[in-house]
């Protein structure tokens, strides 16, 4: 074993840079240094707001590539001739691709080029969507498989982004950068059911939807080649000065070490319900609403390709202003509770879940009686659940280490889509579709079908609430963990012992190269 001595670089500005060889600052100039050795690392404050600010048209652009095909859910069902169980398993393939491939962009993204991983899944995100909207109906399995291509590129930046946006902020500045970001699940997701419904009324065609899109993820790719630094990891918490060659513990170190850390673990099962439900609400929420309108008499039946509905329209609008003002509200409440209370943030997140339970359990039963009320309720349970996506995002930053976030990260969205919004959308078609066949075929019948499949939604977010009582239990121990100098995901035994052999090298029997 030797220690690796790297020849200088040349030219001042190249010395707080990234080599080719992946080193910062002083390995530049050639000198030798131990495995933990810190360097500086400084980025100016208005590079670090403005690659924020790309990184939060990205995500805008992911929510809306996520939920464009929900919003023309009618006209593509038409179109492929596929039933409700198998419209729900079109989502289900999109979010099984992407808790697939979570896992593996987290691995990377605590060990490679982030900027290079995320341009890579906006290079694949919108090319598959691209394709999808050349397929003819007889091959409706091939429009299954471009969704689930979409879902690997959405899994690359739902995975590594966050973790770029904890190394560029620290403390209430990384609270209020996590919100604006969120923002974009929601308005983003709202977007895509808007331009869906808007572009297949304006062109009679709901392919060109997916057909526009590429444009603006190749506008977000230029944009991040160009903007965004690729930052250290724990640039922000280290106050300028970034870990060098630190001991680099292996994927099952990793997993282990976030296995024991509770705070993360009953925060990730609080997400997974709050994906579930998001899911199915998200996928099914525009038909349920259409099929509310015809059973009041206020919409004509759909048997015809192109349906004209504008429930995509009015539920992405809401999804829009409830989302935008939820993630303010969270982000706001979790900053001037926390002066008060250090487990403020599980704390918002559960109470905000136990009062969107019966705000979405009264927006279903009372669609069949009056539709305004419904409504209400419905914008109110949105409201109330986009309070959670900043905060749920900060507690993550907070009890994470960081040289392991992309890994947690990826734990998080795969738990969080396996047991919550992989499933839920296909769960609910299926219980509508064994409920219809047992009931008369009828229009009223299909959608008290629908309506009584949904109603499982209320009961998993009371659980989501219960598990973020749990997170408050265990939040400040694992915060003052991760917030420990030298903390990472190995043993400290482990750390202490490689960093005595390769002092012992350093000093000793170790030749240096050149």
């Amino acid at each position: 074993m030797s220690t690796e001595c790297l020849k200088p670089q040349t030219g001042g500005p190249q010395s707080q840079s990234l080599s080719q060889g992946g080193q910062y600052g002083a390995l530049a100039s050639g000198t030798c240094l131990p495995p933990s050795t810190s360097v500086s690392w400084s980025l100016p404050r208005w590079r670090a707001y403005l690659a924020a600010a790309v990184l939060c048209y990205i995500n805008l652009l992911n929510y809306m590539n996520w939920f464009i095909i929900p919003g023309v859910l009618l006209d593509v069902q038409k179109y492929f001739h596929i039933s409700d169980s198998h419209a729900g398993l079109l989502q289900t393939v999109f979010i099984s691709c992407l808790l697939v491939s979570a896992p593996v962009f987290g691995y990377l993204g605590d060990r490679y080029n982030r900027k290079a991983i995320l341009s890579f899944g906006i290079l694949l995100w919108s090319g598959a969507g691209l394709s999808s909207s050349f397929i003819s109906y007889q091959y409706s399995w091939l429009f299954f498989l471009s969704r689930g291509f979409v879902g690997t590129g959405a899994a690359s930046y739902s995975t590594i982004a966050p973790t770029v946006l904890g190394d560029l902020f620290v403390k209430d500045q990384r609270t209020c950068a996590l919100a604006v970001f969120y923002i974009f699940i929601p308005v983003g997701s709202g977007l895509g059911y808007m331009l869906g419904s808007t572009v297949a009324e304006l062109t009679g065609n709901w392919r060109w939807a997916l057909r526009l899109m590429p444009c603006l993820d190749a506008v977000a790719l230029a944009l991040l080649i160009l903007l965004v630094p690729d930052v250290p990891r724990g640039a922000a918490e280290k106050q300028g000065e970034v870990a060098v060659r630190a001991p680099r513990s292996s994927w099952c170190e990793d997993v282990r070490y976030l296995g024991r850390n509770w705070s993360f673990v009953f925060s990730t099962l609080g997400v997974t319900a709050i994906a579930f439900v998001t899911g199915a609400l998200g996928f099914w929420a525009p038909k349920f609403l259409f099929e509310a309108r015809v059973v009041h008499g206020l919409q004509l039946p759909c048997f015809q390709e192109q349906c004209h509905s504008q429930d995509s329209l009015i539920f992405g609008a809401l999804t829009v202003a409830t989302g935008i003002i939820g993630v303010m509200l969270g982000a706001e409440a979790s900053r001037r509770y926390k002066k008060v209370n250090p487990r403020a943030e599980p704390l918002i997140c559960a109470s905000s879940l136990f009062a969107t339970a019966p705000c979405l359990y009264l927006a279903l039963i009372l669609a069949s009686r009056t539709l305004l009320a419904s409504y209400v309720f419905l914008a109110l349970g949105e409201l109330l659940l986009s309070c959670n996506w900043a905060v749920v995002a900060d507690i993550l930053l907070s009890v994470v280490v960081p040289r392991c976030r992309g890994t947690a990260e990826a734990l998080q969205i795969t738990v969080a889509h396996v047991l919550g919004d992989a499933g839920s959308p296909y769960l609910t078609g299926l219980i509508s579709s064994v409920l219809q066949a047992e009931r008369p075929d009828s229009y009223l019948q299909h959608f008290l079908s629908l309506q009584h499949s949904f109603l499982c939604c209320a009961f998993a977010i009371v659980l989501g609430g219960g598990f973020f009582l749990l997170t408050a239990l265990h939040l400040e121990k694992d915060q003052a963990w991760a917030r420990q100098p030298g903390k990472g995901t190995l043993d400290s035994k482990v750390i202490a012992s490689r960093n005595t052999e390769s002092q012992g090298l350093l000093s000793g029997t170790s030749t240096p190269t050149e």
